[in-house]
């Protein structure tokens, strides 16, 4: 009987839990080494005082994307994760006292719109349709292989699918030819922060995100997003992969240009025929393997091709109260949007007038609060700390973040806070090991990188290869764990390719 090979993956985010998955299926012996105490890497939890928070992702986006990590080692998603449809998806409010609902029924969103646009007329319907030709060619390659490139797109489209990705317009540019209005175009440039990009520099082809969720839906796993991670565990546990926590990685041992396993800092080793590294690309090529030229030459290279997406300042705020205006999930606009943008990406300043988004799990899953009391997660977008001009005071910016809440509605809220715990672009990256504590991994930039991805195979190294925010699709919880499918799919591809050049001699 043939000794399977070995997988090691490093780090146990949702990229690196969907590779080993993946890898596991496909008959690898799977090793994954997470440096933290619990598995899911940003996708995490805390709790206290009766309240629990999910501290990372906590909107669920395209779920056929765990559907089919689940189907692919024969297993239905139900069996371990329950999601339930969010309506209305988003509540919004503007400085100018404006609020209006995200919703899915077309109808009832148009009747939303009338609030800033008083006859709307079929704006909305061509911009859908616009965004899901988008999704839809997409389908065809983005979301099917790792691609690290406009040639290897090239190769996978015909002239007319590739002008319909709208390849000569930014995201800001996409929704003004649409819409002509500042309240709907701040609402839909806003859509591209679920991957933690500019939408005055991101390529429009990211306007497929709207259709990601008007026409797809979003969601909330029951029990809070963890939920996601526990249910990837399991998946593991009966595949028989090894999942060890509290195990940070020394290095990636290279013998002859080749990745051959990992020594852990205790000095552990483990011999590997591939390994996975789930910490971004750029970290990892700076912590994770030697330190030569060669090296030092890709990270520069790298470094001025791919910026880190931003970082947050994350409050979790147990609240003795019930903020009725509310809903699952808020954002409170900017008044000057172009402003705020430039101040995060050219200046690498907070913005003085920040986007705030509030996620309220407890308004869908009571269990999250206690009785009467809820759960606020509130995330305002600053710089990575690659591009801060100068170290942040996070608790002088705490006290922006909380005046323009309370300015905006919320009476009472600092009065309220009986629960608080604090994440800044310096735990985020002590956590998560993110480059400048990124939130997304790379930022899309139609003039830097097209909005293309670090490749997921070292292109230093062989059998070394990256998953997770930093390499393709990106970030947020489906992309992150579509990437670690695509990581697999092409360590499959190059085992298939070796097999057939071994028995062609």
């Amino acid at each position: 009987m043939l000794e399977k090979k070995k997988a090691v993956v490093i780090g146990a985010g949702l990229g690196g839990l969907s590779a080993a998955i993946r890898l596991a299926g496909d008959g690898y012996d799977v090793t994954v080494l997470e440096k933290n105490e619990r598995i899911g890497g940003k996708l995490n939890i805390r709790s206290g005082k009766g309240y629990s928070f999910d501290t990372g992702p906590s909107i669920l986006t395209m779920p056929w994307v765990l559907e089919q990590l689940f189907e692919s080692v024969h297993r239905k998603l139900d069996d371990y994760v329950q999601i339930e449809r969010i309506e209305p998806q988003w509540r919004t409010f503007f400085e100018d006292g404006t609020s209006m609902d995200v919703l899915s029924d077309i109808p009832d969103m148009l009747a939303e719109m009338k609030k800033v646009k008083p006859n709307p007329d079929a704006s909305l319907m061509k911009f859908l349709s616009y965004s899901q030709e988008m999704y839809e060619v997409c389908m065809k390659s983005f979301y099917k292989s790792s691609i690290s490139g406009l040639k290897e797109l090239r190769t996978q489209h015909n002239l007319k699918e590739l002008l319909s990705m709208d390849p000569f317009h930014t995201v800001a540019e996409g929704t003004k030819k649409h819409f002509n209005n500042k309240h709907l175009e701040q609402l839909f440039n806003f859509f591209v922060m679920y991957v933690g990009s500019n939408p005055y520099q991101a390529p429009a082809i990211l306007n497929q995100l709207v259709y990601v969720q008007l026409g797809l839906g979003i969601f909330y796993v029951k029990g809070g997003m963890y939920n996601i991670a526990k249910g990837m565990q399991e998946v593991l546990d009966e595949l028989r992969a090894e999942v060890l926590t509290d195990t940070p990685v020394s290095h990636v041992v290279i013998e002859e240009g080749k990745a051959k396993g990992v020594v852990t800092e205790n000095g552990d080793v483990y011999e590997a025929d591939v390994v996975v590294s789930n910490l971004e690309a750029i970290p990892a090529y700076k912590a994770l393997v030697p330190q030569n030229s060669k090296t030092k030459k890709e990270v520069k290279q790298l470094s001025k091709t791919y910026e880190p997406t931003v970082s947050g300042l994350v409050l979790l705020l147990g609240v003795n109260k019930q903020f009725k205006d509310l809903k699952h999930h808020n954002f409170f606009f900017s008044e000057d949007p172009e402003r705020e943008f430039k101040q995060i990406y050219d200046k690498g300043i907070p913005a003085d007038d920040p986007t705030v988004y509030i996620g309220v799990s407890s308004k869908s899953d009571p269990g999250q609060a206690p009785e009467g009391k809820e759960n606020l997660f509130v995330l305002t977008h600053v710089p990575p700390k690659t591009a801060m001009k100068k170290d942040g005071d996070w608790d002088a910016y705490r006290d922006v973040v909380l005046n323009k809440l309370e300015r905006m509605g919320m009476e009472g809220l600092r009065d309220s806070i009986e629960f608080e715990y604090v994440f800044t672009p310096d735990t985020i990256e002590d956590l998560y090991g993110s480059n400048g504590g990124s939130i997304y991994g790379i930022a899309a930039n139609k003039s830097t990188n097209g909005g293309f991805k670090i490749p997921a195979q070292s292109s230093l190294y062989e059998n070394l290869y990256f998953t997770g925010g930093s390499t393709h699709p990106g970030g947020g919880v489906p992309m992150v764990t579509l990437s670690g499918q695509l990581t697999a799919d092409l360590i499959k591809k190059h085992d298939e390719e070796a097999e057939l050049q071994a028995k062609n001699g």
